[in-house]
């Protein structure tokens, strides 16, 4: 059966919630929906403190209906193609979908099958992800049980775009302090990355090589992960010259390739790269007014994280407003984005940012130093905000300092 209403938001992760729960709370809309066919609400931030054995995937997860806030209507299904010049959107079973205004926000994919015999192989051989909750318990189980005799913890970043840029390290920290605190220091931690450095920021770059260097981790720049053969616990890497390696593993941990939902990079709303393609500062789309886009899926310059999503959705909802009125868009979003990066259970570094890679911290304190504070803060604080604020469409915002001096 066809519907139309006022606003359709493809998508009911974090944007997508935060998005509509804003809009019924101080925009009531006649008919909002949400499309998403996930039973499942993660809070994925917290996926490396599943593989860290701090907390469990339970904790960190609801029922969609539950975070489905009052007054929305949730069509379970997934969306496979838009027609914008009819203001429609074409779901799985067929039916079409219309709207007065779109926010999609649908992620973006975990591109497993990039890597030649992973999908064989992940979540047994010692090969685990953070970035599924499917395996993320694994990661802990591979990093308690390895021994030396084993060989290397190896750890793999694919190339950029990807979501929380810091989470593929955050666990070769974690792990590494594991092993030293548990007399296992001697195991060979490997970082290997298919990007040219261990951070975009040169700012945290600068202090997380600090951090490397007293792990002992031994860091490979430029060097992507193309093929596991799991059964020999043999990982094949692939340099920007073509050049492969062959890296023995005792525990693998990989960072899959990612992409846009096909729906969205082979629509007439990506750009050339398959992204969502949007105003970096309005988040209205280029190609049409009422159409907007804020998260994973788009291609604003920004990091893609959580609290990236924060930023954005409130400026989402006003521009819809705005729009709805005939008012002039406000050009509020300015790539803010966090990293909390874990160095070590216990201590953790605040990286904040925004467009062009400018620190803006919101905490007068100097952003490089890993704190005991701020453990409690990614530990208990973000996701609280998380469930009971920002999926309720409360808006809080501490002004990030835009004029740091860099120390």
């Amino acid at each position: 059966m066809n519907e139309s209403f006022e606003v359709v938001i493809v998508g009911g992760g974090a944007a997508g919630i935060t998005v509509a729960a804003s809009l019924m709370r101080k925009h009531p809309y006649s008919k909002v929906c949400v499309i998403e066919p996930s039973e499942v609400h993660y809070y994925q931030p917290a996926l490396t403190l599943v593989g860290a054995g701090v907390q469990t995937v339970a904790q960190n997860s609801k029922l969609e209906a539950h975070v489905m806030p009052k007054g929305v209507t949730w069509i379970k299904d997934k969306v496979v193609s838009f027609e914008p010049e009819r203001n429609t959107v074409t779901i799985s079973s067929g039916a079409q979908v219309g709207y007065g205004y779109l926010v999609v926000c649908a992620g973006l994919t975990s591109d497993w099958e990039k890597i030649d015999g992973l999908t064989e192989t992940l979540g047994r051989n010692g090969v685990s992800s953070n970035y599924s909750p499917d395996y993320a318990a694994y990661t802990w189980e591979c990093i308690q049980g390895l021994k030396l005799n084993d060989g290397a913890a190896l750890f793999s970043q694919p190339p950029m775009p990807i979501k929380c840029p810091g989470a593929p390290q955050k666990i070769v920290y974690l792990a590494a302090d594991y092993f030293r605190k548990h007399g296992r220091g001697d195991i060979p931690v490997v970082f290997n990355s298919a990007t040219p450095g261990i951070f975009g920021v040169p700012y945290f770059a600068r202090a997380l090589m600090d951090v490397v260097a007293h792990y002992g981790v031994n860091f490979t720049p430029s060097s992507n992960l193309t093929a596991i053969d799991g059964e020999k616990k043999i990982a094949t890497f692939t340099d920007n010259d073509g050049v492969k390696s062959e890296v023995p593993f005792g525990m693998l941990h990989v960072t899959p390739p990612q992409c846009a939902p096909k729906f969205i990079s082979e629509s007439s709303l990506s750009d050339d790269a398959g992204w969502l393609d949007v105003d970096k500062n309005t988040l209205q789309s280029t190609k049409h007014s009422n159409i907007f886009g804020l998260g994973d899926a788009t291609n604003t310059p920004n990091s893609k994280t959580a609290a990236a999503i924060r930023k954005q959705a409130p400026v989402v909802v006003k521009n819809l407003a705005a729009v709805k009125r005939g008012a002039a868009l406000m050009p509020d979003y300015d790539g803010y984005a966090s990293c909390p990066l874990t160095t070590a259970y216990g201590k953790m570094m605040l990286a904040e940012f925004r467009y062009g890679g400018e620190v803006t911290p919101t905490i007068p304190l100097s952003p490089k130093v890993p704190r005991s504070s701020y453990w409690y803060i990614k530990k208990w604080g973000l996701a609280m905000m998380y469930w009971d604020f920002m999926l309720k469409g409360y808006e809080w915002d501490v002004a990030h300092n835009v004029n740091f001096a860099e120390d």
